[in-house]
C-alpha cells in the first residue's frame, strides 16, 4: 500500500474517531454503573451476601430502619460497619446508617447505656435493639426481635422432672432456651403446684418429658389452657404419660408401644439403635423451606385420631425401613412382624384449631388482647432432640425455632443459620504434601537449572 498524505489523515481520523468512541463508552458504562449494580458472591458459604433467611424477614419488615453506629473515628471499624450494614441495604433500601462520635457526645453515650466502641443502635417501629456483635446471625436476631409486634412468653412447666428451661444438665434445655432469648423471646417457667392457671400472657406452653405423675388439678389446669385457645408443645418421651392422658385424648393423640428404632443411622456411624433420623418432611409452615436431617435420640411413634373441631396432620415422619421395637433393647435388633410396628412411623404432629366461631358469643375483655383466630399445638415423640446434649445435632435446632415461632404466629419469621467459612480452610493429605514438598523442593529447581543449561547449550551451538 502506497503511503500519502490523504491515507496518513484518513489513518489519523481513524484513531481520533476510535479513541472519541472508546472514551464514549467507557463513560456510558460509567453512567449506567451508578443506576444499576451487580454482585456475585463466590465464596462457598457466600459469607458476603445475606442468607435467604434473612432476604425473606426483611421483606416482611414494613417501614424503615434506623441505625446509628457509635464509633470512633477509626477508619477500619467504620468500614466493618458500613461493609455489614451494606449486605441489608442492598435488599431493604430503607435502611438508614449515621455515625455518632462517643467521644463527642459522652452525655447521650451515657444515657443509651453504651458500653462498646462501635456499638450499634437499630430502631424500627418504635423499638430500639442494641448490637455488639458484628455478624449476620447476631444483626438479624435484632432485626427478629424489633420486627415482633409484641412480648413473647414461652412457658414452661416444671416440678414433675421435666427438662429444666434454665438447667444445665445433658437432659435440659438451657442452650435451647438461649437461643430462644437470644431471638427476643421470653422465658418463664411455672410450677403447677404454685399456681392456680396458666399466665394469660403465654404464646406458647412447653411440657417437656415429665418423669414423675401430674395431679388431677394440674392436669385440669392445662387443659383448661388449651380448652381456651392455649398454644401447646407436648414433648413426649417413650413411656407413660404420667398422668397426662386425659390431655391426650382430648387432643386426639395416642401414643404407640415401643420405641423406634432406625437402622439408617447406622450410615452416619451411629450404632445406638435407639437413635432415628428424619430428612424428609411434609409440606407445612413449620417445615418450609427445610432440607436439614433432624436426630431424635429416643422417640415414640404417634397417631392421630382427629377429635371434634381440630385438623392435624404429620410433620416429622421416621423412614420406611425404621420400626417401633417393643421388645427389649438388648442384642441385635430385627422387626417382629407379628409385635412390632413397621415405619414409616409419625413421631411428630402439628395441630390447629379454629376460634373465630368459638369467641363470637363471648364478649370482649378491654384488659385483655385479641384471642388468636386460630389454636396452634404441637406433640413430638421426643424431648431428646432440642436438650443440651442433642441440640447441635443437624437441623434440631432450626426444627425447634420453627416450631416455638409458628406456635408464637410468627410465620413470618425463621431461624438464621450461622454461616461457616469452609473455604478458608485448605486440609491436605499426608501424601499431597509430600508431592507438594518434593515439587517444590526438588522439580521446579531441577526443572529451572535443566531450562538454563539447554538454553546455554543452544546458545553455545550457535
Amino acid at each position: 500500500m502506497r503511503v500519502t498524505r490523504s491515507t496518513r489523515l484518513h489513518v489519523r481520523a481513524q484513531t481520533v474517531s476510535f479513541v472519541f468512541l472508546f472514551l464514549g463508552v467507557v463513560g456510558l458504562l460509567a453512567w449506567l454503573s451508578t443506576k444499576y449494580s451487580f454482585q456475585s458472591d463466590w465464596t462457598a458459604a457466600k459469607r458476603n451476601t445475606v442468607s435467604d433467611a434473612t432476604v425473606e424477614l426483611l421483606k416482611v419488615m414494613e417501614g424503615p430502619v434506623k441505625i446509628t453506629a457509635y464509633a470512633t473515628e477509626d477508619e477500619q471499624l467504620r468500614r466493618g460497619i458500613k461493609d455489614l450494614v451494606a449486605r441489608y441495604q442492598r435488599v431493604k433500601s430503607d435502611i438508614e446508617l449515621n455515625y455518632v462520635n462517643p467521644e463527642q457526645e459522652p452525655d447521650l453515650v451515657r444515657q443509651l447505656n453504651i458500653t462498646l466502641n462501635g456499638e450499634l443502635v437499630m430502631d424500627f417501629a418504635g423499638r430500639s435493639e442494641h448490637l455488639r456483635d458484628f455478624t449476620e446471625q447476631s444483626f438479624t436476631n435484632a432485626l427478629q426481635r424489633l420486627s415482633r409486634s409484641g412480648e413473647r412468653w414461652i412457658v414452661f412447666i416444671e416440678g414433675h422432672g421435666e427438662r429444666a428451661a434454665s438447667g444445665i444438665a445433658n437432659h435440659d434445655l438451657s442452650a435451647f432456651t438461649r437461643q430462644l432469648t437470644g431471638k427476643g423471646i421470653k422465658i418463664q417457667s411455672i410450677n403447677l403446684a404454685n399456681t392456680t392457671s396458666i399466665p394469660n400472657n403465654t404464646s406458647a406452653l412447653v411440657i417437656a418429658g415429665p418423669q414423675v405423675d401430674f395431679l388431677p388439678g394440674e392436669v385440669k389446669i392445662i387443659r383448661d389452657y388449651v380448652a381456651k385457645g392455649g398454644n401447646l408443645l407436648l414433648l413426649l418421651d417413650p413411656g407413660p404419660l404420667h398422668g397426662l392422658a386425659p390431655l391426650t385424648e382430648e387432643l386426639g393423640i395416642h401414643q404407640q408401644p415401643g420405641v423406634v428404632v432406625d437402622p439408617t443411622t447406622q450410615l452416619f456411624g451411629i450404632n445406638d439403635p435407639r437413635f432415628a433420623i428424619v430428612a424428609e418432611y411434609p409440606a407445612h409452615p413449620v417445615t418450609r423451606g427445610f432440607n436439614r436431617v433432624t436426630l431424635l435420640p429416643q422417640a415414640s411413634a404417634l397417631e392421630f385420631n382427629k377429635p371434634e373441631g381440630w385438623n392435624g396432620e404429620a410433620i416429622l415422619e421416621t423412614v420406611a425401613r425404621s420400626w417401633s421395637e417393643t421388645g427389649p433393647m438388648q442384642g441385635e435388633l430385627a422387626m417382629d412382624k407379628g409385635k412390632d410396628i413397621p415405619g414409616p412411623l409419625t413421631v411428630g404432629i402439628a395441630m390447629t384449631r379454629d376460634l373465630s366461631e368459638k369467641n363470637q358469643d363471648k364478649p370482649a375483655d378491654a384488659n385483655k388482647p385479641a384471642a388468636k383466630a386460630e389454636q396452634r399445638v404441637i406433640v413430638v415423640g421426643d424431648g431428646d432432640f432440642l436438650s443440651n446434649s442433642f441440640l447441635g445435632n443437624g437441623g434440631n435446632l432450626d426444627l425447634g425455632m420453627n416450631m416455638v415461632n409458628w406456635l408464637s404466629h410468627d410465620d413470618a419469621l425463621v431461624s438464621i443459620p450461622s454461616k461457616t467459612t469452609p473455604d478458608r480452610n485448605l486440609e491436605l493429605s499426608k501424601t499431597m504434601q509430600i508431592v507438594i514438598g518434593f515439587g517444590f523442593l526438588l522439580l521446579v529447581p531441577a526443572a529451572l537449572v535443566g531450562s538454563g543449561v539447554m538454553i546455554w547449550w543452544k546458545r553455545r551451538k550457535q
